[in-house]
């Protein structure tokens, strides 16, 4: 009974991990280009919040956004923000104007769809 116990709980175990897995980039290759940050949340799986923003990865380092204003002061907020791929996860500056960076995971990446976990926050990407 006790084995049979013990390999529900590893199989449980791995189906976890195996959930939560991230992608390892091994460069800026597969982010490249534009991409439309349509949600947000602070667990994967929790309630999203609708966003309009397109955030342009460049090869020259720089995240170009560009975001609809939900307060309304403004129509557009255009932002470049550095980034680089370090040991296999994207490292973005925090604030614009300071040097600080965060590490944002990538949980999933394929030709359609990214999903970024920052300091935070989920980031929900699509093509």
């Amino acid at each position: 009974m006790k084995l049979k116990h013990g390999l529900l709980a590893g199989a449980v175990l791995l189906f976890s991990a195996a959930a939560n897995a991230e992608v390892k980039l091994n460069d800026d290759a597969k982010v490249l280009g534009k991409w439309n940050l349509y949600a947000e949340a602070i667990k994967q799986d929790a309630e999203q919040v609708a966003l309009m923003s397109t955030w342009d990865f460049r090869k020259d380092g720089t995240i170009h956004t560009e975001s609809e204003d939900r307060v309304g002061r403004t129509k557009t907020l255009v932002i470049d923000l550095n980034y680089a791929v370090e040991e296999g996860v994207i490292k973005k500056q925090k604030t614009i104007g300071r040097s600080k960076m965060e590490t944002c995971n990538v949980i999933e990446l394929d030709a359609k769809d990214m999903t970024l976990k920052c300091t935070g926050v989920y980031l929900f990407f699509r093509r």
